[in-house]
């Protein structure tokens, strides 16, 4: 049986909605970035990625992947599935024993299809958009959205409707934005709508500079000392290695020593060139799931966002 036969559906095409003009752009940045496989899907890069969800949605135990999937058979809707890159290294092979569908607005479901059958793992895809799904309500254990929502025109409605779609008792493990120090904030936005007009491919390549300058720093041992806090920046006092920073209070440029400048190049763009990309506080998030009927059970926090496991009640 497929996951398509257990939700009742008869077929995998499904027609998606008109959208919004900043969806549409999101949708085009995504379906270009999944689709460019080299630039993120090296050994390095995976174990990288893996090592980073382990963390945030397993407390870093691989053996929770299990009791999330507990008893198998469980329905998982991977909401904004992209090239398959997260499910795939979170849940890996006990996937075969359960139900995947992946969604996604871009055409990344073709890549995530091909890189599911290359791996050898069983999934369905879709390409819909994950706030006008064919799928009934109470029909799935499990919702994974890796850092998705915020991609939408609304984080909170996407949580919300999405919640609607797991059984009572069921998951939902998803990934948001937080908000950052008043100058990367400003920095993000202004670099995002520079790009906002290029095509994809200029502005990946226009991305390029930034990343050079993002390894400059990571280069430099040097250290910097802020004394004291500066609330109306949002900056926190401490001992900062300069690289993290500039990254973490002036401007995203990402850095890792073991990634090539296309890897790095990958991450930036994820980040600068969808127009739609909201960040929040954690208080906001907490309230989310509150008014969705979810009950939180793991709640990790990070300077780059918050990582929620909660149950539908």
């Amino acid at each position: 049986m497929t996951v398509f036969e257990k939700l009742g559906l008869s077929s995998d095409k499904y027609k998606t909605v008109e959208y919004s003009e900043d969806q549409a752009q999101t949708q085009s940045a995504f379906g270009y970035q999944w689709s460019r496989t080299d630039t993120y899907d090296s050994e390095t890069a995976s174990r990288a990625m893996k090592d980073w969800l382990i963390e945030r949605y397993c407390e870093n135990n691989p053996e929770k992947i299990k009791e999330y999937l507990s008893g198998g058979d469980k329905i998982i809707l991977d909401a904004g599935c992209g090239g398959g890159y997260s499910g795939l290294l979170l849940f890996g092979d006990e996937l075969n024993n359960n139900y995947y569908l992946g969604v996604d607005i871009s055409d990344a479901v073709i890549t995530a299809k091909k890189r599911f059958k290359e791996h050898n793992v069983k999934g369905e895809f879709l390409k819909a958009s994950i706030l006008d799904l064919p799928i009934p309500e109470e029909s799935v254990d499990i919702i994974f959205s890796e850092g998705v929502m915020h991609h939408t025109d609304s984080t909170e409605h996407a949580l919300k409707y999405l919640s609607n779609k797991i059984k009572k008792g069921g998951l939902f493990m998803f990934y948001v934005y937080a908000k950052k120090a008043v100058i990367r904030e400003f920095v993000d936005d202004y670099v995002r709508n520079a790009l906002k007009d290029k095509s994809n491919e200029e502005a990946w390549e226009a991305l390029k500079p930034l990343t050079k300058l993002g390894i400059a720093l990571g280069e430099i041992s040097g250290e910097i000392d802020v004394p004291e806090d500066i609330p109306y920046l949002g900056i926190i006092k401490g001992r900062y290695n300069l690289q993290r920073f500039f990254y973490w209070n002036v401007m995203k440029a990402f850095y890792r020593p073991d990634f090539t400048l296309e890897e790095m190049n990958h991450i930036n763009f994820d980040w600068y060139r969808p127009v739609n990309c909201f960040r929040h506080t954690e208080e906001e998030i907490r309230r989310y799931c509150e008014e969705a009927n979810l009950i939180i059970e793991l709640f990790n926090t990070q300077e780059a966002g918050f990582t929620v496991v909660a149950r539908k009640i």
